[in-house]
């Protein structure tokens, strides 16, 4: 369970973030939706604990992640939080594999343990036929689902998403949408998405609307 408690944020003279206060349980998939500069994305990167809030706290299955030092963030992220970006952020000089694997070498696992893994992850996928290929190689539906692939490299329990089908056409993003409910399904994580699609925000577990900076509803 993820509890936000009185976050604040704000950038110079920028109030981003107002008093937010949710309570987000484990095995849903939730979006946040709002106008463009409603603080959608940074507060998702103060719950995946990539910026700090300037006061409150966020807490994550009891343990509060607000009191972490930079050092213990980076570990906390690598082994309970997956990230799923609008731009996929594949590196491009290595394979689908070699991109999926890199959070667990990071996580110290040996380079053939990881690529097992990211296989399998990638056969999970439908990309079994594409383990080798480079992502100038790939398709962009084909690069996300490479991308979520890397985000479940460490079977974390909550998966934070970006406007991941902005940049994918119809076809594909329903795709991926359905990706995220299957994941949930199989393997009960949580997923956070901010999203402008209307679809896919339609069908989530919950849907939390940001306006300046303060949830509405």
């Amino acid at each position: 369970m993820i509890e936000i408690r009185h976050v604040e944020k704000s950038y110079g003279s920028l109030h981003v973030l107002k008093d937010i206060n949710l309570t987000i349980e484990n095995s849903k998939v939730v979006t946040i939706v709002g106008p463009s500069g409603a603080g959608k994305t940074t507060l998702l990167h103060i719950v995946g604990t990539l910026d700090r809030p300037d006061k409150g706290d966020v807490m994550m299955d009891g343990k509060k992640l607000t009191s972490l030092s930079d050092n213990q963030l980076s570990e906390f992220r690598n082994q309970h939080i997956g990230f799923v970006y609008q731009f996929h952020h594949l590196l491009p000089e290595f394979t689908a594999a070699e991109n999926v694997a890199l959070p667990a070498m990071i996580a110290g696992k040996s380079r053939k343990e990881a690529l097992v893994h990211a296989t399998e992850l990638l056969d999970f996928m439908k990309l079994k036929d594409r383990v080798g290929h480079k992502p100038g190689e790939l398709s962009g539906g084909e690069q996300q689902r490479v991308a979520v692939a890397r985000a479940l490299m460490n079977n974390p329990e909550l998966i934070l998403a970006d406007e991941p089908s902005g940049n994918l056409d119809t076809e594909n993003a329903r795709k991926l949408h359905q990706l995220f409910f299957d994941l949930r399904d199989q393997f009960h994580q949580t997923f956070i998405i901010v999203t402008h699609n209307e679809e896919l925000a339609a069908l989530a577990d919950r849907k939390i609307f940001l306006q300046d900076g303060k949830v509405i509803h």
